[in-house]
């Protein structure tokens, strides 16, 4: 009786091209990211293999070319609506220094006629804010559909769309989070992938080095974007810090060093409560670190629509001014 050797798996290929030896090994070009991505989001890959691939790229640090590939691959199987989108924001790490004053950012924009999808994936950290957290107190509509979203943006011009509504297979390696121990890539992918085609994507990546990788592969992708190392990972202006711009527009690198706005840091809060997010708007009380947060949120985001950096701020501050009374 003679014994056959099983047929290799086809992804079998990807995981040994990211784990052969520190001799070997080698990024995967962008093609076969592509490929590899395309194979895991369609189902034909083993758990074994997805866990594997994923804390290789993770131990590695994913390269430009293959974040480009991974988004390619997502965006092609995507049915969305054709809808117009000044603004992709996506809100995947959660806070827990400061309060998401980001959402308030957005929420003033979006009442001054500026179109947004925020997008995020879930609260799969313990001890942090979420952006799904704070919608209802917000006045943020969440949708579970693309539909849902193209009608609530076209009559409200922001709406949040969780990662599980429209690529759940993402959002299943996300949640391997507390079972591998470790923040798998989908984590940076999410932030890349502008699912809307929006006139901008503001991404922030809080470890340092990678926003230019990030803003290396919006280039590939002919993607225009703004990446900054955002406070506590979300995309939000921290007043008390420089901040560094590394933006991309029509295949161009740009960048850009912003002074902080304060001239002594801000004590942080000894506690959180969103509930200070709805006072601050409604002006019954007063934050200074959040209301220079606001203000520099909103300016990054005129930045990233082409306004240069002092028009955005004088903008913004108009904006704050004139904002709502109520949600």
């Amino acid at each position: 009786m003679s014994l056959e050797t099983p047929a290799e798996h086809p992804f079998a290929v990807f995981v040994r091209i990211l784990g052969k030896g520190k001799r070997g090994a080698r990024d995967l070009t962008r093609e076969e990211a592509r490929e590899a991505m395309g194979m895991l989001l369609d189902g034909k890959v083993e758990d074994a293999q997805l866990g594997a691939f994923l804390m290789l790229l993770r131990h590695k640090e994913e390269s430009a070319e293959e974040l480009a590939g991974f988004t390619e691959a997502v965006r092609e199987r995507l049915p969305t609506p054709a809808i117009e989108i000044d603004l992709d924001w996506p809100s995947y790490a959660g806070k827990k220094r400061h309060l998401p004053w980001y959402l308030l950012a957005a929420k003033c924009l979006a009442a001054n006629g500026v179109r947004i999808l925020l997008h995020g994936g879930g609260a799969h950290t313990a001890g942090r804010i979420y952006t799904e957290q704070q919608l209802e107190l917000l006045g943020i509509r969440r949708c579970e559909d693309w539909e849902q979203a193209a009608a609530t943006i076209e009559r409200e011009r922001i709406a949040f769309i969780p990662l599980g509504a429209w690529m759940p297979v993402l959002q299943r390696m996300i949640d391997m989070r507390n079972l591998l121990g470790l923040r798998s890539p989908i984590h940076s992918l999410a932030r890349l992938l502008n699912p809307l085609g929006a006139r901008c994507g503001l991404q922030s990546i809080f470890h340092p080095g990678y926003q230019d990788t990030h803003r290396q592969a919006s280039t590939l992708l002919g993607d225009n974007a703004i990446v900054i190392k955002g406070e506590g990972g979300e995309v939000e202006m921290n007043p008390d810090n420089i901040s560094h711009l590394y933006g991309t527009r029509a295949g161009a690198a740009w960048d850009e060093e912003w002074p902080a706005l304060s001239e002594r840091r801000h004590v942080k809060p000894a506690q959180l409560d969103p509930q200070q997010l709805l006072a601050v708007w409604n002006g019954t009380q007063e934050d200074p670190y959040g209301e220079l947060a606001v203000v520099a949120t909103m300016a990054l985001a005129l930045r990233g629509l082409g306004q240069p950096r002092e028009a955005a701020f004088e903008q913004a501050r108009r904006y704050w001014q004139q904002r709502h009374s109520s949600i």
